[in-house]
């Protein structure tokens, strides 16, 4: 099986554009060559096979030279999600042990504060630069690498909140490629712009799978609709993926009806639903809207659908990639009917290896061979699958991971505060919003404001609840639990009354 995904295309198509960053194209060699001197001055620094490197960054090249550095020297990129507050990002930290931690100058004070080795991005355009032979003990010394070995830790959710870190092996990157390429029809002549952040799997969904086939990727630093849609014209862009948050974005932009996207070949989102004007706006423009379906731990990519079928079928993610089972599941295990909702459980050589050092956790989820995602889902007697929800509270705001329990804690710690909840609720622009019901103490009096300021700093901005309701008691069942879906169902209700009258 091919390891080192650099080396091999930069003997395939050396001359070929493989990256643009910042109105400059590199080719397959240069990336090579990067990743190569990546590797060497890591190996000076004292990096060692299965050592962790971390890096806590927007969307820069040196996240793709630690992805394709790793095959050189053996240690495990680790990206940080950078959206995290300071005391997630050292308790993180605290768990994954890096060696060495890269950060752009955005995050050197939380890179500061999570201590150890630290490599500043100039740092390491420095190396990138330098005169001389860049192969040294990287290349000298070639890692004991096998399909099963590590190549990425990526942060997902836990029930605490705290991320778990993904061990994902090179036989899964791999397998993941073929299945994104053969299932979707992937060419040498595409192009896609890399806008979601790297350190998500989202860098999986398409760079990754391009780069095995010699095609080309455009990477933004952040986000940017006005930005985005010039870099889809100019480079004559293929594929336009985006979660909806970010197509939402981009159908308000001043630019979007004069764009021109006579390029793009199709369209496809993930990380949460599309609202209909999402798909009604892309439709005015020529284009069906595909929705995908992936998690951290089995690729991404776990499903694909013709243009045909998404117009058919708009909520369904297709059918399972040729590499890869699908099965629909009940509590016991047993296979649901169709129509019949349940959990969908995957199996294939894309699936990840298990959580960081939590066994536990890697055992809830990884059974007799088959991922058991979380998500409650449906298919049909045609075997098009459709999402209907996840199995546990955790809510997904512009295409990030909420946990209620987190929140619902940080709340608690607020003096006044006698009892609380935390849901997920609808959002045109998010997917989905926090609502946080608050019960205050006896005497007290709480504002959406008061707990605003007092959460700042202590989660993450997308975390911190959009809405938030103050009733005198929360709505429980006999035996004192908090009935949530009632909640949410009030508050659904009352925005419901609202738009008709």
């Amino acid at each position: 099986m091919m390891l080192d995904l650099a080396d091999r295309r930069a003997d395939l198509t050396p001359r070929r554009p493989a990256l643009h960053w910042r109105g400059r194209w590199s080719t397959y060699a240069d990336l090579d060559e990067r990743a190569t001197r990546t590797a060497a001055y890591l190996a000076e620094l004292g990096v060692q096979t299965g050592d962790r490197v971390a890096i806590l960054a927007h969307n820069h090249p040196a996240h793709l030279d630690l992805f394709l550095a790793t095959a050189k020297l053996g240690f495990v990129y680790a990206p940080f999600n950078t959206r995290l507050a300071p005391p997630e990002l050292r308790a993180y930290a605290a768990q994954l042990r890096p060696t060495v931690l890269l950060h752009d100058g955005t995050h050197a004070e939380q890179a500061a504060a999570i201590g150890g080795a630290r490599v500043s991005l100039d740092e390491h355009e420095a190396h990138m630069g330098s005169g001389g032979d860049a192969s040294g003990r990287a290349v000298a010394e070639a890692p004991p690498l096998t399909p099963e070995s590590i190549q990425m830790i990526l942060p997902t959710g836990g029930t605490t909140g705290l991320p778990k870190g993904a061990m994902l092996p090179y036989r899964q990157g791999v397998y993941n490629a073929i299945n994104t390429v053969m299932s979707w029809g992937l060419r040498d002549d595409d192009c896609v712009i890399q806008a979601t952040p790297c350190f998500h799997a989202a860098m999986n969904a398409f760079t990754v799978p391009l780069w095995h086939v010699g095609a080309r990727v455009v990477l933004q630093h952040t986000f940017d609709p006005g930005e985005y849609l010039r870099l889809v014209e100019e480079q004559r862009c293929t594929v336009m993926f985006l979660v909806p948050t970010m197509f939402q974005m981009l159908i308000e932009h001043p630019d979007w009806d004069r764009a021109d996207l006579s390029s793009v070949r199709w369209v496809i989102y993930g990380g949460a639903s599309s609202p209909d004007r999402i798909r009604r706006a892309l439709a005015d423009r020529g284009f069906v809207l595909r929705q995908g379906y992936g998690l951290t731990e089995a690729g991404v990519n776990c499903f694909s659908i013709t243009e045909e079928d998404a117009r058919e079928r708009p909520h369904s993610v297709g059918k399972p990639m040729l590499h890869e089972r699908a099965v629909i599941r009940r509590p016991d295990g047993s296979p649901c009917e169709p129509g019949e909702v349940g959990e969908l459980t995957l199996a294939g050589p894309h699936v990840f290896a298990g959580y960081f050092e939590r066994p536990d956790a890697t055992a809830e989820v990884l059974r007799d061979g088959w991922l058991w995602t979380g998500d409650l889902a449906t298919v049909d007697a045609d075997g098009f699958f459709e999402l209907k929800g996840r199995r546990k509270e955790l809510f997904v705001s512009g295409g990030e991971n909420v946990f209620p329990a987190e929140v619902e804690a940080a709340i608690a710690e607020h003096p006044d505060v006698s009892e609380c909840a935390v849901v997920g609720v609808p959002d045109e622009r998010w997917g989905e919003v926090g609502l946080a019901v608050v019960v205050a103490r006896a005497g007290a009096t709480l504002t959406q404001d008061d707990l605003r300021s007092h959460l700042a700093g202590r989660l993450a901005r997308f975390k911190v609840p959009k809405h938030f309701d103050f009733p005198a008691a929360l709505p429980k069942s006999g035996a004192g639990k908090i009935l949530k879906l009632d909640i949410r169902q009030a508050f659904e209700a009352r925005h419901v009354q609202k738009e008709e009258a």
